[in-house]
């Protein structure tokens, strides 16, 4: 399994036109074969700070994601909405226990 940890940042003041683009980036991903989760949260204390988590079955899943039309359209939508700064690590999980 493949995890994708972080954040990405915009200006608190484009978080409503912000929103309805996220989630039909989210929508269309948790669609994906392959997709075992997928979601953006806004930070409580720091306004415009977006952390996102995925969960993929493997790499042919995520190249699938990274070549999608929803990706690209989210991407293009970035300048327009001040998306800032990104910082994602992709993990390559072996195994995983309930906490």
């Amino acid at each position: 399994m493949l995890l994708i940890v972080g954040t990405v940042r915009l200006p608190p003041d484009n978080l409503a036109a912000a929103r309805p683009v996220m989630e039909r980036m989210i929508a269309a991903s948790r669609a994906e074969p392959g997709c075992r989760g997928y979601s953006y949260a806004e930070d409580l204390l720091d306004p415009g700070l977006i952390r996102v988590a995925e969960m993929w079955d493997d790499r042919a899943a995520l190249d699938a994601h990274f070549a999608s039309s929803h990706l690209a359209a989210w991407r293009a939508a970035w300048p327009s909405l001040g998306l800032g700064s990104r910082d994602l690590t992709l993990h390559e999980v072996a195994a995983s226990t309930p906490t």
